[in-house]
Formats: C-alpha cells, sequence, structure tokens
C-alpha cells in the first residue's frame, strides 16, 4: 500500500514539510506497512520558498530590502538546487504581515522590495527565477517592483510618483529606457493561485482590498488608479491589461501584470508549476491514496489552490484524494466537485483557534489516523482488502 502525503504549510503553526511528517506518523499508526511518499506542496503563497528550496536541496538566502511601509525588512529568499533557479515569496517583501493592522493601507504600500530581490537574484546571475504571488499587502501594479529594476513612473510634470498604488492615478508616462539589461536573459515565472483580472468587480482592488485594509472609497479609488496605469501601459507598452487577455493580472495587488509588463514574465498555476518541480505525477504512479491538507477549507479552496490542484493531478490517475483541514468554512462541501474524495476536520475536541495553532501537528497525526481507519473500513466493505 502507498500512501502520497502533499499538504501545504498551515498558516501561522506548521510548514508544510511538518504537516506531511505529522500527517504520515497518522498514517503508520493505522497501517504501519503502508509506504509513503511525502511530497509538501504549495500554490505560489505562503510556504513557497521553502517547499521549492528545501524539497531540491537548495539554499536561503537573507537580504535587507524596503519594506511595505518603506522601511527596512530583513527577507529571506533562495535558490534551488539546480543552483539556477532562485525563488522570491513576494510576501516575505511586501506581505500583508509585515504590515500591523492599524497601518494597513494599500494606497501607500510598495512592491519596492521584491524588486530588490529580483535585482540581487540578477546580479547573482541565476538564469531563473520564480516569483511567488501570494500574501501581499500592496495595490501598486508592481510599480515599486519595476522601480527597483530602472524603470520611471512620471507624472504630468515629468515628477517621479510616490509610492504606493494611489499615485498611479496621477500616471501619465512609462519610462524603461533604464529597465534592468539583465533582464532580456532571464527566465521569470509569476507563480499564482488566482486568475483575477487587474481591474473592475473582480479586479485586485475589488476583491483583495479590504482585507488590506480600504475601505469602499478606498477599493473605488484604487480601482480607477489601476484602470488609469492600465491606459498608460497600452499606450507606452503595448499591453493592454484593461481586458480579459491576461488573467492573473490582478495578483498579489497587480504585480501579476507588473512582472508580465517590465520582467516579461509568464504567470502559471502555483500548485501546477510546484507540482511539476517536484515531479508529482512520477509520485502518484502506483499510489492507493493521496492524503493533502490545509489550515482552512471553504469555498474558496475550490479556485485552484494546493488541495484542489493535488486532487486534480491524482484524479488523473483515479487516485482519491482526502484533505485534512485545521478548520471548516462556508462552502466547504464544493470541494466534492472538485476532485476532493473526502473532507476531514483535524479537530478532536471543541477549542479555540489559539488551541488548535498550538497542537496542529498533533491533531493532524490524529486526523490522519482516523482518515486511514476510515479508508481501511470502505476498502474491506468494497472486497478491495
Amino acid at each position: 500500500m502507498k500512501i502520497v502525503i502533499a499538504p501545504q504549510s498551515f498558516k501561522g503553526s506548521v510548514s508544510a514539510l511538518e504537516a506531511a511528517q505529522a500527517i504520515a506518523r497518522g498514517v503508520r499508526r493505522a497501517e504501519p506497512e503502508a509506504a509513503t511518499a511525502l511530497v509538501p506542496v504549495a500554490d505560489g503563497g505562503d510556504g513557497t520558498l521553502n517547499v521549492l528550496v528545501d524539497s531540491t536541496g537548495g539554499q536561503l538566502f537573507r537580504s535587507i530590502v524596503t519594506g511595505p511601509l518603506g522601511h527596512a525588512v530583513e527577507a529571506p529568499w533562495g535558490v534551488m538546487g539546480d543552483g539556477q533557479t532562485a525563488v522570491v515569496e513576494m510576501a516575505r517583501a511586501s506581505g500583508l504581515a509585515l504590515v500591523p493592522p492599524r497601518r494597513r493601507n494599500p494606497r501607500t504600500t510598495t512592491t519596492r522590495g521584491t524588486g530588490e530581490i529580483i535585482r540581487e537574484a540578477l546580479e547573482r546571475g541565476f538564469t531563473r527565477i520564480i516569483v511567488g504571488l501570494g500574501g501581499s499587502a500592496t495595490n501598486d501594479a508592481g510599480t515599486g517592483m519595476a522601480d527597483a529594476l530602472g524603470v520611471k513612473f512620471l507624472d504630468a510634470q515629468g515628477k517621479a510618483l510616490p509610492r504606493g498604488g494611489a499615485a498611479l492615478s496621477r500616471l501619465a508616462h512609462i519610462d524603461v529606457a533604464a529597465l534592468n539589461p539583465k533582464l532580456k536573459d532571464v527566465t521569470i515565472i509569476g507563480a499564482t493561485d488566482v486568475t483575477n483580472p487587474l481591474c473592475g468587480p473582480a479586479g485586485a482592488s475589488a476583491v483583495y482590498g479590504p482585507q488590506k485594509g480600504a475601505s469602499p472609497e478606498m477599493v473605488a479609488e484604487l480601482d480607477a488608479a489601476l484602470a488609469n496605469f492600465g491606459r498608460v501601459a497600452q499606450r507606452d507598452l503595448g499591453m493592454d491589461f484593461l481586458n480579459e487577455e491576461h488573467p492573473g493580472a490582478g495578483a498579489a495587488g497587480g504585480l501579476g501584470a507588473g512582472l508580465m509588463a517590465f520582467t516579461g514574465a509568464r504567470l502559471q498555476s502555483g500548485i501546477d508549476m510546484v507540482c511539476e518541480v517536484l515531479d508529482f505525477e512520477q509520485q502518484i504512479r502506483g499510489a492507493d491514496l493521496v492524503i493533502t491538507g490545509e489550515g482552512r477549507a471553504d469555498v474558496s479552496s475550490i479556485y485552484d489552490k494546493s488541495p484542489v490542484g493535488v486532487a486534480r493531478k491524482a484524479g488523473a490517475y483515479q487516485v482519491p484524494t482526502v484533505i485534512l483541514a485545521g478548520s471548516l468554512g462556508d462552502g466547504y462541501e464544493e470541494l466534492y466537485q472538485h476532485g476532493i474524495a473526502a473532507v476531514v476536520c483535524i479537530a478532536d475536541r471543541p477549542m479555540s483557534f489559539e488551541q488548535s495553532l498550538a497542537r496542529t501537528e498533533e491533531l493532524l497525526e490524529g486526523a490522519a489516523e482516523r482518515a486511514m481507519r476510515l479508508w481501511r473500513v470502505g476498502r474491506l466493505g468494497s472486497g478491495r482488502g
């Protein structure tokens, strides 16, 4: 019997690898003879850096860069085991977790720190750069990132714009004359779990602005500013982000659009990219069951988050997938229509969120054992033994 264990990290608690190890312990308690393959995953958001670097025997670096509020922060990034692929998790330099709740203001936050890491990766000579687009505090269309790479954003008087998304309402010209020339020799991939356009009701400002501190009035202001950026980009760069031709342009407050416009990046499903790097399909050949996991399962999980991506890959080989979830939210039942065979909440008794965080590994181990014992009952009932 072969069980593939492919969870993502449980934010604020355990890494994807720690989650996989805990699940494996639970599997072995129920099925001591089972062979387990641990394949920690991520979808471009939290944990992508560690999954890609750790799983390939790569190396982590730390750089002092400009944080989302304009202050210096220490941001980790890394290189994969091939020695050529740098991994940048934008949340580590420009993420919401770096901004105290009372100071969240996507009108002024910047992606400059993400650009500074990309610049350092270029200087070190890496030929491929993966940028994880998740957990952003920003809404600046990646202009801060591009500024760090030499692009100038000017108002009608030819003056440089201040940082942040609101200033883009005054954008009149984009000057790429000094864009870092090393970008021409590098392949850049934006790993994302969303397909939102840049603007409009499903765009970066409307969908993600509120969680970054935007009021309804600020959302309208920011959406109009991104629309102005889109018009200027179309005129000066020949790229039209105001239609549906660039899904994912609205990822990370428009950083998706910025990466495409200024670095020549292509956007890719984060979970698909991670599964490709980890050779996930090879792992599931011959497997009997896949166990995945995430902190909260709800209707948003169906939008190409890690568990659904894992289930899609497993389903191609007729291998069922079970998800272990820290908690269940509205619409989690939709997962059953997207390849998930069963959803198991890891809680074993009523508890607070803080208690759950402190016991995540223990709870995962117990839930994995319960899931395996129930799965064995199903196999016995079907005569498969």
